[in-house]
C-alpha cells in the first residue's frame, strides 16, 4: 500500500528518524497505551477505566525508550513504518544492582537515566508510527558501544529465557526460596549473593534425559577465593545442602568461579537462573 504522504513529508520523517538508535529516550513523553478489559481489570489504570470492556488505557510513565533495532529505525518509513517503545519506570537502588547483573530480565538498564533510578520496563511494549517519533525530542540512551551492546543483550535475554522443566522447579525450590529470601538482606549471605555476577545451571546430557547430572555455577564478580574474610565454600556448602540428588537428578555439583574460569562450552550449554524466575517459581 502506498503512503498518502507527499515526498517532502516522507523525507522529513526519514531525516528525523535517521538520528535515532535503539536505547534512545523520549523523556518528555510521559504516556503509555495498552489494551485492557476494564470489566476484568488487572492494573489500577484499567480499574479506573470503568466497565466498558476492552479499551485503550493510558498510563503515566517516566518517559519512553526505543527498543526497535537501529537498522530498522533508520530504514525509510515507506518500508518500515513502525517503532517499538517501552516505558521508563523508577526502581530502587537494590533493583538497579540486580538488573545490571541480568537477574531481573523484565527490565533493562538505560545508562543515560541510570542515576535517576529509571529503567526500561520490557514487559510493556507499545508500537507507534515513525511520524509520531519524528516529533519527539531525542536523548541518546546508550553513550558507548558497550552500553549499546549491553542494552541489546538485555532485550535478547528477555525473549530467550529458558523454560525449565517442572520437576526441576520442584527439585530446586528450597534453593530458590533461600536465594530469594536472603538476596536483599543486609547479612553476610545477602552480600555474598549480591557479589555474584550470575548463577548458571547445566543439565547433562540434556533436560530431556531420564537421568541428569546438574552443575550449578555461582559466578562471582572476581576470582578471589574469599569474600569478606570467608572462603566461598562457607556459602556454597549451605546452598548445596538444599539441592541433594533426587529422582532423575542423579548428581549435583556446585562451584563458585569467576567468569573467566568457565569454558565457552560451559557457558553456552548452561542456562541462567534469574530472580524473576526464582520469584515466580517460588510462589
Amino acid at each position: 500500500m502506498r503512503l498518502a504522504l507527499e515526498s517532502p513529508e516522507i523525507e522529513r520523517i526519514d531525516a528525523a528518524l535517521s538520528e535515532w538508535r535503539q536505547g534512545d529516550i523520549a523523556s518528555e513523553e510521559g504516556w503509555f497505551i495498552h489494551a485492557a478489559d476494564s470489566s476484568l481489570p488487572l492494573t489500577p489504570e484499567s480499574a479506573a477505566g470503568g466497565t466498558d470492556g476492552i479499551q485503550s488505557i493510558t498510563s503515566e510513565v517516566e518517559g519512553l525508550v526505543v527498543i526497535t533495532q537501529s537498522c530498522d529505525i533508520v530504514r525509510p518509513c515507506s518500508d518500515r513504518r513502525f517503532v517499538e517503545v517501552s516505558p521508563l519506570v523508577k526502581v530502587s537502588e537494590l533493583h538497579i544492582h540486580e538488573i545490571e547483573r541480568g537477574r531481573r530480565p523484565a527490565y533493562a538498564i538505560v545508562p543515560a537515566v541510570r542515576e535517576r533510578l529509571l529503567v526500561a520496563d520490557l514487559d510493556r511494549v507499545m508500537t507507534v508510527e515513525k511520524a509520531v517519533v519524528a516529533s519527539w525530542k531525542r536523548t541518546p540512551g546508550c553513550i558507548t558501544d558497550q552500553a549499546a551492546r549491553d542494552f541489546t543483550r538485555a532485550l535478547v535475554r528477555k525473549r530467550a529465557r529458558t523454560a525449565f522443566p517442572d520437576d526441576f522447579s520442584t527439585f530446586a525450590s528450597k534453593l530458590q526460596r533461600r536465594l530469594q529470601d536472603k538476596h536483599e538482606k543486609n547479612s553476610d549471605e545477602g552480600r555474598a549473593l549480591r557479589a555474584l555476577r550470575e548463577i548458571r545451571v547445566r543439565a547433562a546430557p540434556s533436560w530431556l534425559a531420564e537421568q541428569i547430572e546438574l552443575t550449578f555455577w555461582f559466578v562471582a564478580e572476581s576470582d578471589e577465593l574469599e569474600f569478606e574474610g570467608r572462603d566461598w565454600s562457607y556459602y556454597l556448602d549451605a546452598w548445596k545442602e538444599l539441592i541433594p540428588p533426587a529422582d532423575r537428578f542423579m548428581r549435583v555439583d556446585c562451584l563458585v568461579c569467576a567468569l573467566e574460569d568457565l569454558t565457552a562450552r560451559d557457558y553456552v550449554e548452561s542456562d541462567p537462573l534469574d530472580l524473576d524466575y526464582l520469584s515466580e517459581r517460588s510462589r
